[in-house]
């Protein structure tokens, strides 16, 4: 978006990776996981993309209606999606995030800050403080999650549960790789894309 260029790069390169990443288990997945899998997908490379910094790629002015086009199609499509899995929630509020940032960058006195290091290019203090805690909170409770000895990652919409809450371990279905049915895998992708955002609303 803007600021130096090595931690745009560095940027580009985490959701680029996390985008591919997504991109290989949902053609490994079917049903739901595939679906979220997807919006996971758009979304990693839609940031890789709105990352991209300044000095090495100036973006037309009309470049940001379309990233808030992008990701407002799919905030309404995970609204739509919301009661087969709480995750789609936060696919909700990512993506709100991203048509946010968006619309704050194409405003008028944002072009003029573009190239410079955060200093306040755009966006509403309050709103941005919010998303800041937001992704804060999950980007902590995740990592919690992934830690050894954390809480077992979540099944996804769909999977057994039994009564005890703990997701039960899913296995590979015919000719699915055995890492595509690790819900760890999922949750690090999420967690990747959640600190890659809080990067970018610092920088906003």
């Amino acid at each position: 978006m803007h600021g130096p260029t090595l931690p745009g790069w560095l940027m580009v390169a985490l959701c680029a990776m996390t985008g591919l990443s997504c991109l290989l288990r949902m053609r490994a997945c079917s049903g739901e996981e595939r679906r979220a899998a997807g919006g996971e997908t758009l979304m990693g490379f839609g940031m890789a993309s709105m990352a991209l910094p300044s000095a090495a790629l100036s973006p037309p002015e009309w470049s940001w209606a379309v990233y808030a086009a992008v990701f407002g199609g799919a905030a309404l499509h995970g609204l739509a999606a919301v009661r087969r899995g709480g995750h789609h929630l936060h696919h909700v509020v990512g993506s709100l995030a991203m048509v946010y940032m968006a619309v704050s960058m194409a405003a008028p006195d944002a072009g003029a800050h573009a190239g410079h290091t955060a200093g306040g290019a755009g966006g509403t203090p309050v709103l941005t403080g919010a998303l800041l805690l937001y992704f804060t909170v999950y980007v902590l409770h995740t990592g919690a999650r992934l830690a050894p000895g954390g809480t077992p990652a979540p099944a996804v919409a769909g999977a057994g549960v039994p009564p005890g809450g703990v997701p039960a371990p899913r296995r590979p279905g015919p000719g699915r790789p055995a890492w595509a049915a690790r819900p760890e895998l999922a949750l690090a992708c999420r967690l990747s894309m959640a600190l890659a955002t809080l990067a970018m609303l610092v920088a906003l």
